[in-house]
């Protein structure tokens, strides 16, 4: 085993709406949390992405909804004695070099935007770094991967496409429509990721990537969250931590290996990758990959490569006073 922790971005947590759901959930070590402040520094985490999720059990997405979860990111995740909100290029600087822990905001689905580009702007103003543009189904901007026609974006989401390119707002596409990832291959001029999928040719479920698309992804310079849902891991829903080297090697054979990064799910699912089941577990994973793969790599997929894109992409304050 390693003496010293590997450091860890992960692009993916839905803790937001566990929180939004039951109000009482301490972040500290909370039972009911897959992703705690303490397991996450037990996993050597340094940067963690928090998705404001919208169920549609809790009645019709709305703003006010999503005004909520950002209220409890700045209260329970980034409050005082909490982790340290990362909203601009230029703090993008910082990870690298001390031991503060990072946490990022992104929008899952952009229902709760109510078709408003003026929220959007708010959004940002909020400090929301990342949109992803569905959530399977289809909304007022775009088809879902689930959407049976298969449709791409409507007007109003085209407008939203522009104006997050002008406004330096990331992009994620792990649950759009495949007629809207080629879509947004052509109107985007940023590079986007896909927060949280992995290879569809080592699983094939709907929610994962083509080697097209990864190759797309590949060739803008993106990146791909590696996602620990067992049924996105392995075809039957059950899976190992070893399952997880399959995709990884697959999409290192198609030239990924910069590109691969982690999206957990983290309280986003209901089952879980033996040996994965919460960031405490990141350490074991990372000697895992040390006994198959270089180091250089290892840290890249842990760490440095969301690293790299965040620091390409991530909007500059000076241009945002």
């Amino acid at each position: 085993m390693r003496e010293e922790k590997l450091r860890v971005a992960d692009f993916h947590c839905d803790v937001l709406s566990k929180m939004q759901a039951y109000p009482d959930i301490n972040f500290t070590n909370d039972s009911r949390l897959d992703c705690t402040a303490e397991r996450m520094d037990a996993g050597g985490v340094a940067l963690q992405c928090f998705a404001i999720y919208l169920s549609a059990a809790r009645g019709r997405p709305s703003f006010e909804s999503v005004l909520g979860q950002i209220d409890l990111f700045r209260q329970k995740i980034v409050g005082p004695g909490g982790l340290q909100w990362l909203r601009w290029k230029e703090e993008s600087e910082s990870p690298v070099n001390t031991a503060t822990t990072w946490a990022m905001l992104s929008l899952e689905g952009v229902d709760g935007l109510e078709g408003n580009l003026f929220y959007a702007q708010l959004c940002f103003e909020l400090g929301v770094r990342m949109l992803g543009v569905t959530w399977n189904y289809a909304n007022w901007a775009a088809d879902g991967v689930l959407e049976q026609r298969n449709g791409g974006f409507t007007e109003k989401g085209r407008q939203l496409v522009e104006w997050c390119n002008r406004s330096g707002m990331l992009l994620d596409v792990s649950h759009l429509s495949q007629a809207g990832f080629w879509e947004l291959a052509e109107l985007s001029v940023r590079p986007f990721i896909a927060s949280h999928s992995n290879a569809a040719a080592i699983c094939g479920h709907p929610r994962n990537l083509s080697d097209a698309q990864i190759g797309a992804l590949i060739a803008m310079d993106g990146r791909v969250g590696l996602n620990f849902f067992p049924w996105f891991v392995c075809d039957g829903g059950k899976a190992r931590a070893e399952d997880l080297l399959k995709h990884i090697e697959h999409m290192c054979s198609l030239g990924a290996a910069k590109q691969i990064m982690f999206g957990s799910d983290f309280d986003g699912i209901d089952t879980w990758v033996e040996g994965l089941e919460h960031p405490g577990r990141y350490p074991e994973f990372g000697n895992l990959l040390l006994r198959h793969y270089p180091e250089e790599l290892v840290k890249g997929w842990m760490y440095d490569n969301a690293l790299t894109f965040l620091r390409a992409n991530l909007p500059s304050e000076s241009v945002n006073p």
